[in-house]
């Protein structure tokens, strides 16, 4: 038996001194130390030769898987060491090259926000949901409970386009994303746990106000949810967002069709020596308008209203970018101006998370 051990030693050292790379080392360490190794199977034949040559093959054994896994790794450094040479070799810099220039490109503050407000409702476990621009009378007005005389119905506020072919139903660019809200609850029984991130068009434009815009909007859909938990998200959510540890908040009492009863949000904030500080001061500013949804939306969606009830809010992209960021005219965001998004854009790779933070 020694001398079938001898002759495996010698034939194993001869195939890890023979790998050329790092591959072939790997083959030859399987071959001999895996668990269908040569090593490992004479290993599971002790138990078939007399005692008393038994004890004398194993000591050998277990010398000879030693002696190999030394070899092999010895062998691992000398490839890994001839690799990183032919990488020197064949990866040399040319110093007198011209410095590379820094990258130009840059996340516009809209595309920034968007990504800052879902990494905050991903970690209170909201998913993103989305929907056409192009909405019908239905989903854009009448699911949402607004009245046929209603405002916001009017051809000055929005943008109609020609009639659906088949049952004439009107069409318009959509004037909120709500309608998303809408056919989440048709096509999804509750609960539900959504925020609603996209493009909205009303006919306004001033510097406050531009006939495209963006808007997110936020849904909760259970059996037990109140006004309590519509307050906690949204105080979590300006804590995160504003990156401040305390915001003062207050909640007015307003009307919107869809939700009963309504409210609008103020944050506090201060501009004393000309600057906008959220959090402190004495001042307030309107950033949202919630409350708890309709019993008339619920029930356009198929959704019992005795046995769910749930809160809503909305709040414009532009305008809390706005806030955050110092940028004092909304119409900027769509100049397309590169000094302005090389002023105020982010770099690419600084994506925004609550543990890396979220302004970078």
């Amino acid at each position: 038996m020694s001398t079938d051990v001898d002759t495996l030693e010698g034939e194993l050292m001869a195939q890890v001194a023979a790998a050329g790379d790092l591959a072939a080392l790997e083959e030859a360490r399987i071959a001999a130390l895996g668990r269908k190794g040569r090593i490992t199977a004479m290993m599971k034949g002790l138990g078939q030769i007399p005692a008393e040559e038994r004890r004398e093959t194993g000591a050998a054994l277990n010398r000879l898987k030693d002696s190999v896994a030394t070899a092999i790794e010895a062998r691992r450094q000398d490839l890994r060491a001839g690799e990183l040479e032919a990488r020197l070799v064949g990866e040399g810099i040319d110093i007198t090259l011209p410095v590379r220039p820094e990258p130009q490109g840059r996340i516009h503050p809209v595309s920034q926000v968007m990504d800052e407000i879902a990494a905050i409702f991903a970690d209170m476990d909201f998913t993103i949901a989305e929907g056409p621009d192009i909405e019908d009378d239905f989903h854009n007005f009448t699911a949402l409970n607004i009245p046929p005389e209603h405002p916001a119905r009017q051809m000055q506020d929005t943008f109609y386009l020609p009639p659906r072919d088949g049952d004439g139903m009107p069409m318009v660019l959509r004037t909120h994303t709500s309608p998303v809200q809408i056919r989440t609850m048709q096509n999804l029984p509750p609960p539900h746990r959504i925020v609603v991130p996209g493009r909205t068009y009303r006919s306004d434009s001033d510097q406050t106000h531009t006939p495209m815009f963006h808007q997110i909007e936020g849904l909760v859909i259970d059996r037990d949810t109140h006004m309590g938990h519509l307050k906690g998200t949204l105080e979590a959510f300006c804590q995160a967002f504003f990156e401040v540890d305390n915001v003062r908040m207050r909640f007015r009492p307003s009307h919107f069709p869809f939700t009963e009863p309504s409210a609008e949000v103020d944050i506090g904030c201060s501009h004393e020596g000309g600057e906008l500080r959220i959090g402190d001061g004495d001042d307030w500013l309107e950033i949202l308008g919630c409350g708890m949804v309709h019993p008339r939306v619920l029930e356009s969606c198929g959704v019992d209203s005795s046995e769910w009830q749930g809160f809503a809010w909305g709040m414009g992209i532009d305008r809390i970018a706005m806030l955050k960021y110092g940028i004092p005219d909304l119409r900027a965001f769509f100049d397309c101006d590169l000094r302005w998004l090389r002023h105020y854009g982010f770099v690419p790779l600084d994506v925004p998370t609550l543990s890396g933070g979220l302004s970078r």
